[in-house]
């Protein structure tokens, strides 16, 4: 296999030109889509998450290189589903109703992308109606609550309340985050599950799917 630690360092640096360059290069030579992910994006993304739990990288570091590895996913997606790859999981993410940050969910997504995993984003402001759709139409083994507010994080509770009641809770996991959500917050409202920042969030998932 080629080497790929141009893919690499440009994810780790955030520099998604070079990064994407890399990806393509590296197609061109004959390298299939699903190593690009398994060999090059997923190491780096844990080294950025290394880099980021032991304070030599900050929020600004995580956002750069969560883009670089969104461009050179836009390469590959399409490729990866004409090959027939299957995900390590999937997951259906989303910041609460009545919440429109999404800092945090971006690069939480971008972690679980790098790791292997489909990641059906929904955006901000999402309703519990709207998460059970995308779990059902997914077939998503996680479903991930985010909140940035202390006044949206009942949301939390009352979209998990309402997996319930559709019936779905049983079929799939619940991870909750962000700034002011606790483990303890997430064992009251009866989730499976709190990821601290987007690095711990990955190792949750893979947890969660028995990974």
């Amino acid at each position: 296999m080629p080497d790929l630690t141009s893919l690499r360092e440009g994810i780790v640096t955030g520099n998604a030109a070079a990064a994407v360059s890399a990806a393509r290069s590296a197609l061109s030579k004959g390298v299939a889509p699903v190593d690009l992910v398994t060999e090059g994006i997923s190491p780096a993304m844990a080294e950025v998450g290394r880099l980021f739990e032991e304070g030599e990288y900050f929020v600004p570091e995580l956002l750069v290189a969560a883009r670089a590895t969104k461009e050179i996913f836009q390469v590959l997606r399409p490729l990866l589903a004409q090959t027939g790859a299957k995900p390590r999981g999937r997951v259906v993410l989303g910041t609460v109703q009545g919440d429109l940050h999404d800092i945090g969910k971006n690069l939480v997504a971008a972690m679980l992308e790098g790791g292997g995993f489909e990641v059906t984003d929904l955006g901000v402001g999402v309703s519990p109606e709207k998460f059970i759709a995308a779990v059902q139409n997914s077939r998503a083994q996680i479903v991930g609550l985010s909140a940035l507010l202390t006044t949206t994080m009942p949301a939390m509770k009352t979209a998990v309340d309402a997996f319930r009641s559709a019936g779905i809770r049983d079929t799939v996991k619940v991870m909750v985050g962000g700034a002011p959500v606790t483990r303890n917050y997430a064992e009251a409202i009866g989730a499976d599950g709190y990821g601290e920042n987007a690095a711990a969030s990955l190792e949750l998932a893979l947890r969660l799917i028995g990974g």
